[in-house]
């Protein structure tokens, strides 16, 4: 294999102004000028303008800047967003190692890490989860980490250009949201690719030993990197690659019973809505069904331990709220909501398809994450949920009950559920077998 590349490219923050400091000495690629300090960056007239209190110039763009002495320097971006479009959504400074792209995306500048991908990893596994977290689940989530962006890398060769990825049905749509969205650099540094959030995450020495152990560890299915996703808590059951993303199966991202016995009745497939409703409505064993603090601690930061009860979860929302909403979240306007129904559900009772019946007419609309979008101000936990429909009068209900399953989309590895697995005694190998199931331990570098 030759996927490995020395370093790579992370969007970080994307405005028409951006305030950054260089913690040390930096040369301006292009004219070798060394410059150091609180600069801010914005565009004019087709040109990148970097100034400070005593200096303003004009650059072409892309422009980059780079580290005099890489392992000794770092830069701060100010004011970055982070877990865009969630309940947390922040800002916050952000410091980095390695170099400092801009380049002009959208009208607006895009600023770019450009780092060692070791680097990287060693800030992704601690922004992902608590960088206390048990040794064997950070070798796991080292080598998905890895797995993933590299995957990534290859998957960006082929794409030439941003794409929407939908299709249209004949009274609705379904659309997913995946790498397309990045044609500038390697991967995004939210919670749409993996979280990344530079130095700004206090590494341990835990982290830095199971990067170290598993360095140029990867998984690969047929000899090709495994495109590695995972997410908080699958409720259960893990998903299938194509009931969320494009319609292409990938064998090592099948459905899995998080469970030691990894069996469920032959007849319980929750893809029967009757089935879906018994198991989303109980609390089966599980190996992320779990209230342990400790375990909960290790593998949720601060801001993630404000999201509570996500192995099973109840929103409500009154007619009135729903309406907005759709109104909001899909421009959607049916008038008064009398059923949410789903019409297809995937291996983990995800719901794929939701038909929106109102009095001004009906859609369908998918895939996970569209329903998740909809149905709340930033993404609901999961789309694995079934609906009461509250207070009928004259076929219209006054209020929704939503009570749902797990965390995130489902696919690959269950964050909550490794957790545990490593807790109980389980080897980063076994845990990674478990989930990716198929799929081959291969040291690549």
């Amino acid at each position: 294999m030759t996927l490995y590349q020395k370093n790579i490219k992370v969007g970080i923050l994307s405005n028409k102004t951006i305030l950054f400091t260089l913690n040390g000495d930096y040369r301006i690629i292009g004219n070798n000028q060394i410059i150091n300090g609180i600069h801010s960056v914005s565009l004019e007239n087709g040109e990148f303008i970097v100034e400070n209190d005593n200096d303003k110039q004009h650059f072409n763009f892309p422009l980059t800047i780079e580290p005099v002495d890489y392992e000794n320097s770092s830069f701060t971006l100010h004011k970055v967003v982070i877990g865009i479009d969630f309940h947390w959504e922040r800002k916050e400074d952000q410091t980095f190692k390695g170099s400092l792209l801009f380049i002009n995306e959208d009208d607006k500048i895009r600023a770019v890490n450009i780092i060692r991908l070791e680097d990287y990893l060693l800030s992704v596994i601690s922004s992902e989860m608590s960088a206390t977290s048990s040794k064997e689940f950070l070798k796991a989530h080292a080598v998905i980490s890895r797995s993933w962006v590299l995957a990534q890398i290859e998957k960006s060769k082929n794409i030439k250009e941003k794409s929407e990825s939908i299709i249209h049905l004949k009274d609705g749509y379904l659309k997913w949201y995946d790498r397309e969205d990045h044609t500038n650099y390697d991967v995004c540094a939210d919670d749409h690719c993996q979280r990344y959030q530079g130095d700004t995450k206090a590494s341990t020495l835990a982290v830095a030993n199971a990067i170290e152990e598993t360095y140029g560890e990867i998984l690969t299915f047929n000899n090709e990197v495994c495109d590695t996703r995972f997410y908080k808590c699958c409720g259960g059951v893990t998903e299938k690659f194509e009931n969320v993303w494009e319609n292409i199966p990938h064998p090592y991202l099948e459905t899995v019973i998080d469970d030691a016995s990894n069996k469920i009745s032959d007849n319980l497939s929750l893809r029967n809505e009757n089935n879906a409703e018994k198991w989303i409505l109980s609390s089966p064993k599980a190996f992320c069904n779990t209230t342990d603090k400790e375990v909960l601690s290790q593998v949720l930061n601060d801001y993630d331990l404000e999201t509570t009860d996500f192995y099973r979860w109840k929103v409500e929302y009154s007619q009135q709220k729903l309406q907005a909403l759709l109104q909001k979240r899909i421009n959607l306007n049916l008038g008064e909501i009398k059923e949410l129904k789903p019409i297809e559900r995937g291996d983990s009772g995800r719901i794929m398809q939701l038909k929106i019946i109102g009095t001004k007419g009906e859609k369908i609309i998918g895939k996970e994450l569209e329903v998740r979008k909809a149905l709340s101000d930033s993404h609901l936990y999961s789309s694995a949920f079934v609906v009461s429909h509250n207070d009928i009068k004259n076929d219209i209900p006054q209020s929704f009950t939503l009570n749902g399953s797990g965390w995130g989309h489902g696919v690959g590895l269950c964050q909550i559920g490794a957790a545990v697995m490593a807790h109980q005694g389980y080897s980063y190998k076994e845990i990674l077998s478990h989930y990716f199931k198929n799929s081959e331990l291969k040291k690549i570098y």
